[in-house]
C-alpha cells in the first residue's frame, strides 16, 4: 500500500505570507509555521545536515531560498507529476520485483536542500521524501526525468525491504553509498523497462553519460583514490559538487559494478550481500586493469 502526505499547500500559505520578506525571516518562517506542522520532518532534514557538521540555517540561507522565487513555477510542475506518478510507480515495483506489503509513505514538500529524494523512516513507516525545492534546482520537473527520480527512491525502499533494514543504515562509509545508489540505479531502469538515468538530463550537460562510459576506468581509479585518502566522496554523489563538470558519476559507477555483479548473481542476491566493499572494490579495480 501507498500513502501520500502532500505538504504542498501548506507550503504554498506559508510563502504567501513570507515571500516578500527578507530571506532570514522566510527561513525562520519555513521552520516554524510550515515546518512547525510536521516537527518530525523538521527534525530529519535537521539531523542530516548535523551529521555532516553543517549549519542547517547557513545552507537555507545561502543556498535555497535565494532561489524559491525562481523555481516555483517547477516546482508547481513537479508537484503536479509526483502526484500523477507516484502510485503507478509503487505498483509497477511491486510487479517487477514481486514483493508482499510494501507499505511505503510518500512525502511531497519544500525542504532545505538535503535532496531531491530520499529513503528514511517517519512516522513509524518506512518513506521516501521529496524535495521539491531540490527536484526543481535539479531540472527534474517533468515527466520523464522525474519518473527516473521515483523509480530509483523506490529502488531504495526495494532495498530496505529485502535487506530488512527498510532506512539502508544498517552499514555507513562510501563502499556502502556506491552500493546502495548502484542498486537504486538498477532498480529504477528495472522498473522503468529502460536504461532511463534521470541523471543525464537537467543536472547534467548533454552528453553526461557517454562522458562517463569514456571515462569508467579514471572514475574507478579516482574513487578508489579518495577512499584510500578517506577524504569525501561527495564529488560522486552530490549535486552541489562535480568531477570534471559533470555532476552525480557515481550513480553511473555504483550501476555499472551491480549491473556487472548481477551477471553472475540475480537481484534479489545482490541486495542482501554481506561484503560489500570486497564485491564493490573488486569490480572497480577490474575496470582500470582493463581501462
Amino acid at each position: 500500500m501507498s500513502t501520500i502526505l502532500d505538504t504542498y499547500s501548506e507550503f504554498l500559505s506559508y510563502w504567501e505570507k513570507y515571500k516578500n520578506l527578507p530571506i532570514k525571516d522566510q527561513v525562520e518562517g519555513w521552520a516554524s509555521e510550515y515546518m512547525g506542522m510536521l516537527p518530525d520532518l523538521l527534525e530529519i532534514q535537521q539531523k542530516d545536515y548535523s551529521d555532516i557538521s553543517e549549519d542547517w540555517r547557513s545552507i537555507a540561507l545561502e543556498r535555497v531560498f535565494p532561489f524559491l522565487h525562481s523555481r516555483m513555477d517547477s516546482m508547481e510542475e513537479a508537484h503536479a507529476n509526483l502526484i500523477e506518478f507516484i502510485k503507478p510507480m509503487h505498483n509497477l515495483a511491486i510487479e517487477k520485483f514481486k514483493i508482499d506489503d510494501f507499505d511505503i509513505l510518500y512525502v511531497i514538500y519544500v525542504g532545505i536542500g538535503c535532496g531531491a529524494g530520499w529513503v528514511t523512516r517517519l512516522r513509524n513507516s518506512q518513506a521516501v521524501l521529496f524535495g521539491l525545492e531540490m527536484i526543481a534546482e535539479c531540472r527534474w520537473s517533468e515527466s520523464d526525468s522525474l519518473k527516473g527520480l521515483i523509480a530509483h527512491e523506490i529502488g531504495h525502499a526495494v532495498h530496505g525491504k529485502l535487506r530488512q533494514d527498510p532506512e539502508l543504515n544498517q552499514e555507513k562509509g562510501p563502499w556502502w553509498q556506491l552500493y546502495t545508489e548502484g542498486f537504486a540505479q538498477r532498480c529504477e531502469h528495472i522498473i522503468m523497462g529502460r536504461n532511463s538515468w534521470h541523471e543525464r538530463i537537467g543536472l547534467n550537460t548533454s552528453g553526461w553519460l557517454e562522458w562517463c562510459t569514456e571515462n569508467k576506468s579514471m572514475l574507478a581509479e579516482k574513487f578508489l583514490q579518495l577512499v584510500e585518502e578517506e577524504t569525501d566522496v561527495r564529488p560522486f554523489f552530490g549535486s552541489w559538487f562535480d568531477i570534471q563538470g559533470y555532476k552525480q558519476c557515481g550513480y553511473y559507477l555504483g550501476h555499472e559494478v551491480i549491473f556487472d555483479l548481477e551477471q553472475e548473481c540475480n537481484i534479489r542476491n545482490l541486495a542482501v550481500i554481506k561484503n560489500v566493499k570486497f564485491a564493490m572494490k573488486s569490480v572497480l579495480e577490474s575496470y582500470i586493469n582493463n581501462g
